[in-house]
């Protein structure tokens, strides 16, 4: 146990001197970024398709053909789990690294909406976001904890049907958000993989584009993903919040021991 928490301090220093040294460093996170904040992941252990078949209650035309039963068996919950989540230390440390100047880009699987409650101003939502709801009308969005619950599916203003601002089964990625996506990850010279499983296309091969053009890719996961040891030049083992908070406060240190040259 000693040598492991040896090996990591070393790799949390070795990030951190890698990060504090780079021109242009964006992230990727996944669902266990916000795992620490409450919400559960979708996949896996735990996962909320292991209680429900998301083709029969998370695709877009489940949801067209009976928008009130998506509502009470998918979307309510989600509502209420989002409406109460709050950013962790992992979300806090990138919007630090933001405001330091390092960090320029997320690139987030994740629907909740709290990479910008922690204060990043520049988030690419493959998956959208759910923290907003969209007319299936007129197009207007409304924040999803301003939505009532009184009726379901709640309704706009113009008696329109709201569905949540996120990509569904059976819909596509938004192409300006793949587009620049791999515009950013091939012109980053730091990729920062965090909390995913890398199992997710298209989102999974943007560390290989990165990793192509000459990026480090650096992984913070629990567990090893198809990235460790062939995409990712080193993984840091462990929860998001912790080690992201760790990194953060030794890039500080050395930007202070920098100036203070």
């Amino acid at each position: 146990m000693k040598t492991e928490n040896i090996i990591m301090e070393d790799l949390i220093k070795k990030a951190a001197k890698d990060i504090a040294g780079s021109n242009k460093v964006i992230a990727l996170t996944g669902a266990g970024v916000s795992v620490e904040s409450g919400i559960p992941p979708f996949r896996g252990e735990g996962g909320l398709w292991e209680k429900i078949d998301p083709m029969e209650f998370a695709h877009i035309d489940a949801f067209l053909r009976d928008p009130a039963k998506v509502w009470n068996i998918l979307i309510r919950e989600m509502k209420d789990i989002v409406d109460k989540a709050r950013p962790n230390d992992a979300h806090k440390g990138l919007s630090k690294l933001e405001k330091l100047g390092i960090l320029n880009v997320i690139i987030t699987q994740n629907v909740d909406g709290l990479h910008q409650m922690a204060g990043n101003s520049d988030v690419i939502e493959f998956h959208g976001n759910f923290a907003w709801q969209k007319c299936l009308d007129c197009g207007k969005k409304i924040e999803t904890f301003k939505i009532s619950l009184n009726e379901i599916p709640p309704k706009c203003s113009c008696g329109g049907i709201l569905r949540p601002d996120c990509v569904f089964f059976g819909e596509m990625i938004p192409p300006e958000h793949l587009m620049r996506s791999r515009k950013v990850s091939y012109e980053c010279d730091i990729m920062l993989v965090i909390g995913t499983s890398a199992l997710v296309q298209p989102a999974a091969y943007m560390p290989v584009i990165a990793k192509e053009s000459g990026a480090i890719v650096i992984e913070i996961n629990p567990e090893s993903t198809p990235l460790t040891g062939s995409i990712s030049n080193y993984l840091i083992r462990g929860n998001a919040g912790k080690i992201i908070k760790e990194i953060v406060a030794e890039v500080e240190r050395l930007m202070q021991s920098i100036k203070n040259v």
